[in-house]
């Protein structure tokens, strides 16, 4: 993993599939044109592996990075614009599967665990037993990789809390065309990039095969730039906190362990 003078952390990556029904679904028609036109975009750039993060319907810078990294990928001229042959570019990259999708809350989304009252402070939070989600808004908006404003954009109504209730959501998995995931390459370069604010994943040969936008380190908290290698990967950790490696602690914390979620202060991986 490169970190250059252009340094950054923390992914917005999503995670797991979506089980819907892709047949019905179509755009909103709560959302305006221009609003309609950025949220199909930002889901053919998930789906094509160039992520903007957070799925929101807005345009903004995170979107143009996205935009630009795929159009200068696939040999277009990269202007951060989604003309005609980025379009099509797209459309051969991600399908041409509508932008939403059905999505029927199941009686496992309402199981949780939640958390009613997520503190800010970490000593209160060393004293709960998961950073859990929050309801079940949340946990179904970091499911198919979206802001929980869009969803309730998208389904004015909608409760949110009963199982067998149907709602749109950003087409982010196609489980009506099952795919075949490609095998791995054997060796791959993570560059983040500060300059861009972004990640890229490179093949050997130095194509970029993944993209997403990561927040940059700080004057007072700045990362490590130079090559560095992953020894390993730990799913969902609890976090060891320290206040002696925070300039902004408070000075009564001590150290503590907050428990694993997705809440949790360094995420779930």
């Amino acid at each position: 993993m490169k970190l250059l003078p252009r340094l950054c952390l923390t992914v917005f990556l999503g995670a797991g599939a979506l089980a819907a029904d892709a047949g019905e679904a179509q755009q909103s028609p709560a959302l305006a044109p221009v609003v309609s036109e950025t949220l199909a975009l930002q889901v053919m750039l998930d789906r094509a592996g160039f992520s903007s993060g957070e799925i929101d319907g807005r345009s903004g810078a995170n979107v143009r990075r996205a935009l630009t990294a795929f159009q200068r990928v696939y040999g277009l001229p990269a202007s951060g614009t989604a003309d005609e042959a980025t379009w099509q570019a797209l459309r051969e990259r991600a399908g041409t599967h509508p932008p939403l999708v059905a999505y029927v809350i199941a009686d496992a989304d309402l199981a949780g665990p939640f958390v009613s009252s997520l503190p800010a402070d970490l000593m209160e939070q060393s004293k709960l037993e998961a950073l859990a989600y929050r309801n079940v808004l949340e946990a179904l908006a970091e499911k198919v990789y979206a802001s929980p404003q869009l969803l309730r954009t998208l389904n004015p109504g909608a409760t949110f809390e009963r199982a067998g209730e149907a709602l749109r959501v950003p087409n982010v998995a196609i489980a009506a065309t099952p795919v075949t995931p490609a095998p791995a390459p054997p060796k791959v370069t993570i560059v983040v990039s500060r300059s861009t604010s972004s990640l890229t994943v490179e093949d050997e040969s130095g194509r970029v095969i993944f993209h997403a936008p990561v927040t940059t380190g700080s004057a007072r908290d700045p990362l490590p730039i130079g090559t560095w290698k992953v020894n390993g990967v730990q799913r969902n950790p609890s976090f060891q906190y320290n206040p002696d490696l925070f300039w902004d602690a408070d000075p009564s914390h001590s150290k503590a362990r907050i428990a694993a979620g997705p809440n949790n202060p360094v995420g779930v991986a």
